[in-house]
């Protein structure tokens, strides 16, 4: 993309010369400028406009409108700190024009304090509608609508200094400067209503939430005030961690002014800016299933363009499965990230210049224009509702103090602070405008002030006794779900069975109802020939075979299911197929979507190239939808590094946070078959790392029944916890690794025991061997090579919550015994240094000769996996070597 920084104000006049002679086919003009008209101007042109392009000619009425159009919002006077200087443009050459189609109309309408970014649409009926719009000026305010604008700048004005004043030095991250901000979205939602929209949902970082979450939100300021005296945000006795007061959320039905009611969602957010994006947008689509719902991301200018989530979660806006029709964006531009410059920020001119990848129009305006801001907020919204897309406001302002209310910014950015400090406030700017209009006097001004004040004085001495009420939990569609208790997690027993008849009818019914003019591929026929085969003779039930059964068996029982992940229509590794396509025509078949007319609902969705904000959507998509089994599937388990901060900051402790709760799964393949680092470890260590107080669950399924029971697990709980499957590669095919079909009629197995026949008694077994995963089948087969049996194998199932009792019941039987953890990951990853110490407790409490378990494992690595097949496989060999001997 071009730099257009030199179309901004003071070079207008020269901008219009050269477009002029463009226009009159002037080469000497050179091919930079020849480019940026014709790509920008002429493009757009190329279809009809309801002014007909006319003949190039100085005169074109047409040319002159677009120009504006297209151009206009550079010239506007757009920041309040340097008011442009408007010079005039020389308009002479347009002097026969007819007043409707001067200059100076269009100039007023497209350079004053907003700018309006949309001749970039290629849709014509999206730029005539908004053209109509925005050159129409019908958007009226009455003096009542002016004096709750003020109202609106004066409270988030006076409740911001009133902190700075009570409680000097706290963070609070102040929206003076951007108190339009708060104009902007008590637009939308009264104007929301008249749309039929029911809920909105809000997202946004730090700066102004503590404002959003009293005024618009409807949270007691003597809360806050408490808050900020030290005192907990939740009752006590929850035994939770909490969050810093501009992280928390918060949910309310407010009564609006046309006595209409809109209930509130403010979801919480981290330090991580923009993380709460995907989140946000996962939730409102699941809303969406019952009620309409709108979502509006409030944003920071340097974060909006510097953190890639908002790329990828402005991809997710389009594509069937994450769609929510439209979100209304807000950018409080403050001009500045932390200390950071825009030419520091970014490349583009506009910091909204990313959201052009999906043409959503953008509406620049000066924030101390409150009425603009008011316009362009009525204007997004009813875009929004009328298209169906996202459509984003940039409101231009600044940030009265530093990052932080005890930084100072006078040491990075010295001219702007000084402008800064002998700049009037939105609201003592628009009380003098109002006063002039004689729309208010100053004594109802000094009123409305004095009874705010009052207002924050009384809670401020409330907030000494203040406690909460109530913890904002398990209400709404969660109120018939329960937090799980601490430490019952592992031994919380759930019927996760199903009965073999039902197995086998769903496992035909799946397998064989396809329609017959669909023209499956012969490779999946006989994948699925082969599926029926094993079901009918109830042996030979592998891992996609198990998984289908268990989603057919929920579906049945009324519980929607939705996966999403890259590839997972088909399996990356071509075992899934849940959706067929057809070979002459491209058509698709769900065939878990065609098992009976009650049944409930399979989404199976290809994801976008993304983790972050996908796992993020599918996190968000599982708080408001507890009821349906929600899965993400990693491409590659290591691939869910890309979406650590997720994984860290919402999935492993927004519990304990911000008390919501999760039965989000994900699905991350993990297992060493020598295809490099990036295709081998899911980290099993990093996701161990973070348990603690029951937070989530880890497992690593070795058979197909355990797989199949854990996500029925998963669903059958009377509670919620995300659940870390490592799911396999190479035993998707292993001819061990598969399940007999009455073993889903049973339950999952934390603990899987020796089974295998032939060998020695209990009291000769020399070396317990505890693994988990691919491993097992390793061991046990180099164990029947060398002929082996004096070697007991038992399975660790499930790493978190730890099942200390099982492991006892199993490590007690063999009294003389090596006790020996076993795994494929380098000594210094995998769960040793998790299961270290868990195991020698165990042993500490049983009477047998070994108290320290020894472990076998890969060397210490920096890579978690080598890249070399020849390495790989000597590896492997060391390992088993060392288990047998």
């Amino acid at each position: 993309m071009p730099n257009l920084s030199y179309l901004y104000g003071d070079n207008a006049e020269f901008v219009e010369e050269m477009y002029n002679r463009y226009l009159r086919g002037d080469k000497s003009i050179g091919e930079d400028w020849y480019r940026i008209f014709s790509s920008n101007l002429e493009a757009s042109q190329a279809k009809p406009f309801s002014v007909q392009h006319a003949a190039k000619s100085d005169n074109s009425a047409s040319d002159l409108a677009n120009f504006f159009r297209s151009y206009g919002h550079f010239f506007a006077d757009l920041n309040p700190l340097s008011p442009s200087i408007n010079k005039e443009i020389n308009y002479q050459k347009y002097s026969n024009l007819s007043p409707t189609h001067g200059a100076g109309i269009y100039r007023d309408i497209y350079c004053k304090n907003i700018g309006f970014e949309f001749m970039h649409i290629s849709s014509y009926e999206e730029r005539m509608w908004l053209q109509e719009k925005i050159e129409s000026q019908t958007y009226t305010l009455s003096s009542q609508d002016k004096k709750e604008i003020l109202r609106h700048l004066i409270e988030s004005e006076m409740f911001e200094q009133f902190l700075h004043i009570k409680f000097p030095g706290h963070k609070r991250f102040s929206i003076e400067g951007g108190e339009s901000a708060i104009v902007a979205i008590e637009r939308i939602i009264n104007d929301s209503v008249a749309f039929g929209i029911e809920e909105i949902v809000l997202g946004m970082a730090h700066r102004g939430r503590l404002n959003v979450l009293t005024k618009v939100m409807g949270k007691e300021y003597s809360a806050v005030l408490s808050e900020f005296q030290g005192n907990l945000a939740y009752p006590s006795g929850l035994e939770v961690s909490g969050d810093a007061k501009y992280h928390l959320g918060y949910s309310y039905d407010r009564t609006l002014v046309s006595g209409k009611k809109m209930h509130l969602s403010l979801c919480p957010n981290p330090s991580h800016l923009e993380t709460v994006n995907p989140v946000m947008v996962g939730r409102i689509r699941a809303k969406q299933k019952v009620r309409p719902v709108l979502g509006i991301s409030i944003h920071g200018d340097a974060a909006f363009i510097g953190q890639g989530v908002v790329a990828e979660t402005l991809t997710l806006s389009n594509i069937e499965g994450y769609k929510v029709d439209g979100i209304i964006h807000i950018v409080i531009n403050n001009q500045i990230g932390f200390t950071a410059n825009p030419c520091c920020a970014r490349s583009s001119f506009y910091c909204t210049d990313v959201t052009k990848s999906i043409e959503a129009p953008v509406f620049h305006v000066n924030g101390d224009n409150p009425e603009a801001v008011s316009f362009v907020a009525s204007l997004a919204t009813e875009y929004r509702q009328k298209f169906k897309k996202d459509v984003v406001i940039d409101i231009i302002c600044y940030r009265k103090y530093g990052h932080n209310e005890g930084d100072e910014p006078n040491f990075t950015q010295p001219l702007m602070y000084k402008a800064i400090s002998k700049h009037k406030t939105p609201g003592a700017l628009y009380e003098e405008k109002l006063t002039i209009e004689k729309v208010l006097s100053s004594d109802e001004v000094s009123k409305l002030r004095g009874e705010f004040r009052t207002r924050l004085d009384r809670s401020l001495t409330e907030s000494a006794a203040y406690t909460p009420k109530k913890a904002d939990w398990f209400g709404g569609v969660w109120s018939k779900l329960r937090r799980a208790r601490l430490n019952n997690l592992s031994e919380y027993y759930t019927d996760s069975g199903v009965s073999l008849d039902e197995l086998k009818k769903l496992g035909i019914r799946i397998n064989s109802n396809i329609p017959s003019s669909f023209n499956i591929n012969n490779k999946v026929r006989k994948i699925l020939d082969g599926r029926i085969d094993n079901i009918n003779s109830g042996h030979g039930i592998d891992w996609a075979t198990a998984e289908s059964l268990a989603f057919a068996s929920l579906l049945t029982e009324g519980i929607g299911v939705r996966l999403s992940g890259q590839d997972s229509g088909r399996g990356t590794f071509s075992h899934r197929h849940s959706r067929l396509v057809d070979q002459v025509t491209e058509e698709t078949f769900i065939p878990l979507n065609n098992i009976s007319e009650k049944q409930a609902n399979f989404e199976v969705i290809d994801s976008a190239l993304s983790e972050y904000a996908v796992m993020g959507f599918e996190y968000g998509y599982s708080l408001d939808s507890p009821y349906s089994l929600v899965l993400w599937e990693g491409q590659f388990g290591d691939f869910a590094n890309g979406a650590q901060i997720m994984i860290d900051q919402f999935v492993a402790s927004a519990e304990t946070k911000w008390l919501r709760s999760s039965g989000l799964v994900l699905l991350l393949p993990h297992g060493y078959e020598g295809q490099g680092p990036e295709h081998s470890s899911a980290r099993i260590e990093r996701f161990l790392q973070l348990c603690a107080e029951d937070n989530m669950q880890v497992v690593n399924c070795s058979t197909p029944a355990n797989y199949f029971h854990v996500l029925r697990r998963q669903i059958h709980r009377d509670f919620r916890k995300p659940l870390v499957v490592f799911t396999p590669k190479s035993l998707l095919r292993h001819k061990r690794a598969v399940s007999k079909l009455s073993d889903l009629k049973e339950k999952f197995l934390t603990v899987i025991p020796e089974y295998r026949t032939g060998l020695v008694s209990d009291d000769k077994i020399r070396k317990s061997i505890i693994c988990s995963g691919k491993v097992y089948y390793d061991i046990i087969e180099a164990c029947e090579r060398q002929k082996i049996n004096d070697i007991a194998v038992i399975r660790l199932e499930q790493f978190y919550p730890f099942p200390a009792d099982k492991l006892s019941n199993e490590l007690e039987k063999y009294k003389n015994t090596e006790v020996v953890w076993c795994q494929e990951e380098p000594k210094n990853m995998g769960g040793w240094f998790f299961v270290n110490l868990l195991i020698e407790e165990v042993l500490s409490d049983l009477n047998i000769q070994t108290k320290r378990p020894k472990c076998i494992a890969r060397p210490a690595a920096a890579s978690p996996a080598c890249g070399y097949a020849s390495v790989h496989i000597q590896q492997q060999e060391e390992i088993l070597r060392q288990v047998i001997n």
